[in-house]
């Protein structure tokens, strides 16, 4: 995921908590805090990268969200164990993603990019500030964050680009390579599938919840393309200090609940379609922002891919066509 991504999953934070102020006689230092924060977004002010880590404690976050595994044969499959279904997408995944195709790019330029491309959608909410919601802030905050997100435009998840060479780990293209799935059967919560009878199956992934996830590193990384670390980027953010603590002591992001479904082509192994929705659960505590003092802040992020792209998103989100 890109970097701007957890820039505006900080920006909501902030702004959450500045916006919590309007219910007092600070209009204008609420006005001028929100579009400090936005500023710092549109400026580059907050350059850096980083890394969070999870919540809660003493919590199973990994209770099933889909239909238990059944031992059976599916599209002529024989799956006798999770392992068996992990194992059969890891190698539709691998197959589909030696496939390429022919594009042109926005200058006109013919480009070899992954065949399966996928949309990306990104939508936050739950937020609440010292555990309550405040309506003005349930309407505000999503509209300036969707305002300020791009949507990306890449190979089947994790991958952090379309374009095979440059699909790795890092986001600067110099990491080990995404173009195979790192999942194992140990990652997964549990996993289902489906006989569609026309010759394809559906598989449903549920992975484990994780603290602080990043592409490609761990169990909500081998399915989702995860925000990685964010504590850097929260430390850029000069309206930001702590009444205690460390960065690493008081945002926490845990992951848990995603589901990945894809539908493949069980003769081919080909994946012909997918949508994976992951949910990603951000807490701040111990904040203090302009005047407000010692507070806390929680909100939700769902970011969703859907494959395959259309060639109406294609064309609008990065200016791509398909040839042919």
């Amino acid at each position: 995921m890109k970097k701007a991504i957890k820039r505006l999953v900080c920006l909501a934070l902030v702004v959450a908590f500045v916006l919590s102020l309007a219910g007092c006689a600070k209009i204008n230092y609420v006005t001028n805090g929100t579009i400090q924060a936005i500023q710092e977004v549109k400026s580059g002010e907050w350059q850096n990268a980083g890394g969070a880590e999870g919540e809660g404690e003493d919590v199973n976050y990994d209770e099933p969200v889909i239909d238990e595994f059944k031992a059976g044969t599916y599209g002529g499959i024989d799956f006798q164990s999770v392992e068996d279904v992990a194992n059969f997408y890891v190698e539709a995944y691998n197959y589909s993603k030696t496939l390429t195709a022919q594009y042109k790019d926005k200058e006109g330029n013919t480009q070899t990019y992954y065949k399966l491309l996928g949309e990306e959608d990104l939508q936050v909410g739950d937020i609440l500030i010292d555990g309550s919601s405040n309506s003005m802030i349930d309407n505000l905050v999503p509209g300036i964050v969707g305002g300020l997100y791009s949507p990306g435009l890449n190979g089947l998840v994790p991958s952090t680009n379309r374009d095979p060479k440059l699909d790795t780990d890092e986001w600067d293209g110099a990491g080990e390579p995404l173009t195979t799935s790192r999942l194992v059967a140990d990652d997964l919560v549990t996993a289902n599938v489906t006989d569609n009878g026309d010759g394809t199956i559906t598989i449903k992934l549920q992975p484990k919840a994780v603290d602080m996830s990043a592409p490609g590193k761990d169990a909500q990384g081998h399915v989702f393309q995860s925000l990685g670390a964010i504590d850097k980027t929260v430390d850029s953010i000069s309206v930001l200090t702590w009444a205690e603590g460390t960065t690493a002591d008081n945002c926490k992001v845990n992951y848990h609940g995603g589901v990945a479904t894809v539908t493949v082509d069980t003769k081919t192994k080909e994946i012909k379609s997918g949508e994976y929705v992951m949910l990603a659960y951000v807490s701040v505590t111990h904040a203090n922002v302009a005047v407000l003092k010692d507070k806390s802040a929680s909100l939700t992020v769902t970011m969703k891919w859907t494959y395959p792209a259309s060639a109406e998103y294609l064309q609008s989100s990065k200016g791509v066509t398909l040839i042919g």
